[in-house]
């Protein structure tokens, strides 16, 4: 193997993979699923996905080593330390210590 070559996936690493298969749809099924699929800001094929797994778990069929969906958009940004956290609330101007929770309860009354 060269620097240049990846590492082949072991057995158990490729069973952990996405499987890929062609699905054949009517033309009518697939522009209404492509819509339907646009209103929730998805792909047609996690649309497609998210309905089987709806469908298995309804079913009592979806495997419980199944993963879960990966969430939508770019992952969140992680330093090398691990992830970034942000203060509940924005700082105090000009201090940079984070601004005290709001007091609960009683308001003040003028």
């Amino acid at each position: 193997m060269t620097d240049q070559t990846p590492p082949r996936p072991t057995p158990a690493a490729r069973s952990r993979q996405r499987k890929q298969m062609l699905l054949r749809l009517d033309p009518a099924v697939h522009d209404a699923l492509a819509r339907w699929a646009s209103d929730e800001l998805r792909s047609a094929n996690a649309q497609i996905e998210f309905l089987l797994r709806r469908a298995l778990a309804e079913a009592g069929r979806l495997p419980g080593t199944a993963r879960p969906i990966a969430r939508r958009g770019r992952p969140p940004r992680q330093s090398p330390e691990g992830p970034e956290r942000r203060p509940e609330t924005p700082p105090e101007p000009g201090t940079g210590t984070p601004r005290p929770p709001p007091a609960t309860g009683a308001q003040d009354t003028p």
